[in-house]
């Protein structure tokens, strides 16, 4: 039996990371600009989508389905980054869903419903 490789195993800790997110930030956020573990989790998401398609688009669809309210908005922009139609049907679904997430711009902080979330991402689109 062949042995999970160290790619598999931080993209698992990364899915993991984000499936438990309660805040949304893809940059620094404060002034100091720290990036936060889900952060640093989704970018290294992002790079195995690119570096690894099959096994990462599936832990995202897992994401998707299983994560906390922030945990799916990473994963619904994660799709938008390897397949925008995907993406777009992710926020669409998301729309409905009422559970609630902080979102960091920068220095600024926001409390949100992840169906407003996704609204607002679908209008941008």
């Amino acid at each position: 039996m062949v042995g999970i490789g160290k790619w598999e195993r931080e993209l698992d800790a990364n899915v993991r990371e984000l499936a438990s997110a309660d805040t949304l930030a893809f940059g620094g956020v404060g002034i100091a600009g720290t990036l936060l573990p889900s952060t640093e989790a989704y970018q290294q998401v992002e790079r195995a989508l690119d570096e690894h398609p099959p096994e990462a688009r599936q832990q995202v669809d897992w994401l998707l389905e299983h994560g906390s309210p922030a945990g799916k908005a990473y994963a619904a922009a994660l799709l938008d980054t390897v397949d925008p139609a995907a993406g777009r049907v992710a926020w669409s679904r998301l729309r409905a869903d009422d559970g609630e997430l902080t979102t960091f711009t920068g220095c600024l902080m926001d409390q949100t419903t992840l169906g407003a979330y996704a609204a607002e991402r679908l209008a941008d689109g």
